[in-house]
């Protein structure tokens, strides 16, 4: 296994939903099954808080240095004031909260549901819920791209204008052509990536230095078994905020890549890690990667036994 593990007094008890840097610094938060939300100070190695949100954790976000917010199993969206280690609950779905993003271009946060609602949120305000919209199916995952809220619901993307949210303005089939099991958005640019169920990625954005539009898909993960071509699923996809083009991948089977978005080359693999990798997260400076090797739920040979270890790559 590669990088430097976190080392948490008390093990987390549950899988690992989501990693997420701070937008301005090293403090990472983790998101799990075990209802905790846990804010790692990187610089330090140590842990700053941990608060008990009495659901499974399945996504978080953070607003600043000083606040975030998760989705809950019992589709409660919570906000976290990180300074006095204190939970409050802005609103909820009525099912389970997949998927929770903070738009800065809004200032709002940004939830989806298995109740198909996509909901707006505005902690400025009294009434917090400031618009909800219906997805028409069930929203696997979410990311925003500059006034763009990108929804996937199984293998069609959904895009949204931010500033006109009546309907969605464009809608079509993802290339892969499969369920879409995680999205990221380009940091530098508009665009986005996805990866899928069965291995495969595909890359949408405008290269700005060159004026040209990349949009290409391919097989990431490929295993042959039984003399044919097995996908794994991909489950967590994070662009470098350098503006490099580099994006990594992690999978199912405990592999992280490092790709290349505009030479359409693989840059490099990582040891494989000892469980699944259910969520990456880039620093704001794309020098340091979380990664979190941790049972996700989705097949029967994942080791549910072995606690979640949080691991830190350097670049």
């Amino acid at each position: 296994m590669s990088g430097d593990r976190l080392q948490f007094e008390n093990p987390i008890e549950d899988a690992v939903s989501r990693l997420r840097f701070s937008p301005e610094s090293n403090n990472l938060l983790v998101a799990s099954w075990d209802s905790y939300l846990r804010l790692y100070n990187v610089e330090s190695s140590s842990l700053s808080l941990e608060l008990y949100s009495q659901a499974a954790l399945l996504d978080c976000c953070f607003e600043n240095e000083s606040t975030s917010f998760t989705s809950g199993s019992d589709g409660f969206i919570r906000r976290y004031d990180l300074n006095a280690g204190t939970v409050d609950t802005i609103g909820r779905h009525d099912d389970i909260a997949t998927s929770i993003v903070y738009s800065y271009e809004k200032g709002e946060v940004i939830s989806t549901g298995f109740d198909e609602k996509i909901k707006f949120w505005d902690t400025r305000k009294r009434e917090s819920l400031v618009f909800s919209t219906d997805a028409g199916a069930a929203v696997g995952c979410i990311t925003v791209s500059g006034n763009n809220l990108v929804v996937c619901v199984d293998a069609s993307m959904h895009i949204y204008d931010l500033r006109n949210l009546d309907e969605a303005f464009q809608s079509y089939a993802s290339q892969v052509e499969v369920p879409i099991s995680c999205i990221t958005s380009v940091p530098y640019s508009r665009g986005y990536a996805v990866g899928s169920v069965d291995g495969q990625v595909a890359v949408d954005f405008s290269d700005t230095s060159c004026s040209n539009e990349i949009k290409y898909s391919f097989r990431c993960h490929p295993k042959c078994r039984n003399g044919r071509l097995d996908g794994v699923c991909i489950n967590a996809i994070e662009f470098s905020p350098c503006g490099s083009g580099t994006f990594v991948t992690g999978d199912n089977e405990g592999y992280v890549i490092s790709w290349n978005a505009k030479s359409r080359r693989r840059l490099f693999e990582l040891p494989r890690y000892s469980n699944s990798i259910a969520s990456l997260a880039f620093n704001h400076t794309g020098e340091l990667l979380a990664i979190t090797s941790s049972h996700t739920y989705q097949e029967a040979k994942e080791n549910e036994e072995e606690a979640p270890q949080v691991f830190i790559q350097r670049f």
